[in-house]
């Protein structure tokens, strides 16, 4: 059987930036362990297949070991799969996910994304993260899925150097490091062993983490934000209630056939 693969590059305005995902589109659900191994097989962070469900999409989204509740540049990915190639006329999209209904509304060339946002709690610093990491965090808090640690400046967040072995030993998705920014709002990045990617280029996911925590900080609803990976990414991220709106752009890269 050949199905259909899109390979974009999510939160960047230009090939090779951001965060790549790969898109499947299905008519119907393959088996759990048929669509585990395309992600495997594809190694990207993520790997999202969805299928038409009426008038809106559902989504499931795959790290190359995991199947996950909620990805951001992947579903921004699909989005922009869906926008560009699937003659679809409309400017917002509705997914039915693990996660509940997300959209995604164009805005010329831009894609913004509609998630609800993380509770966040304060927390210890797991020793793990303290000696994978090699730094003891301002403060730490614990989300849904993730750990937050928050660090002095943006050349700190730079500077690390995780042992991914150690904070592997950690029991969450993964652990987001941030600060504020010198020219955006905030920065971050995202360590994730524990779902097989040691660290995401850019995870739209965290953001409805980041931005609760930077919007109380800095007293401000609407925040720019920029993912200092190697590959780098750019968002925009509103807090509106209970809901996170992440922005940002998307870059084709592949087309192709999978043979299964």
């Amino acid at each position: 059987m050949n199905l259909k693969i899109y390979q974009i590059d999510a939160f960047s305005d230009k090939v090779f930036g951001g965060n790549p995902a790969a898109v499947v589109p299905l008519q119907t659900w393959f088996s759990d362990e048929l669509m585990q191994k395309i992600a495997a097989e594809n190694n990207l962070a993520e790997t999202a297949f969805y299928i038409p469900e009426g008038d809106k999409f559902h989504i499931r989204w795959f790290t190359p070991t995991v199947e996950v509740d909620l990805c951001g540049h992947a579903t921004l990915a699909t989005a922009f799969t869906i926008f560009q190639y699937g003659n679809y006329s409309k400017s917002l999209i509705e997914f039915n996910s693990r996660s509940g209904i997300l959209t995604v509304e164009k805005q010329g060339d831009l894609l913004e994304l509609d998630f609800p946002a993380d509770n966040l709690q304060a927390s210890e610093t797991p020793q793990a993260l303290i000696d994978g990491l090699g730094i003891n965090p301002t403060a730490t808090f614990r989300g849904i899925s993730d750990y937050l640690l928050i660090l002095e400046n943006e050349s700190a967040v730079k500077a690390l150097k995780p042992d991914f072995r150690k904070i592997n030993e950690v029991a969450c998705r993964g652990i987001i490091v941030t600060a504020k920014g010198d020219e955006v709002d905030f920065v971050s990045r995202f360590f994730g062993p524990q779902a097989g990617v040691d660290e995401d280029p850019v995870t739209g996911s965290a953001h409805t983490t980041l931005t609760p925590y930077w919007a109380n900080a800095l007293q401000k609803n609407t925040l720019s934000a920029r993912q200092i990976s190697a590959r780098g990414g750019n968002l925009t991220c509103q807090l509106i209630g209970d809901r996170v709106k992440i922005a940002g752009k998307a870059a084709p890269y592949l087309i192709g056939e999978i043979t299964v």
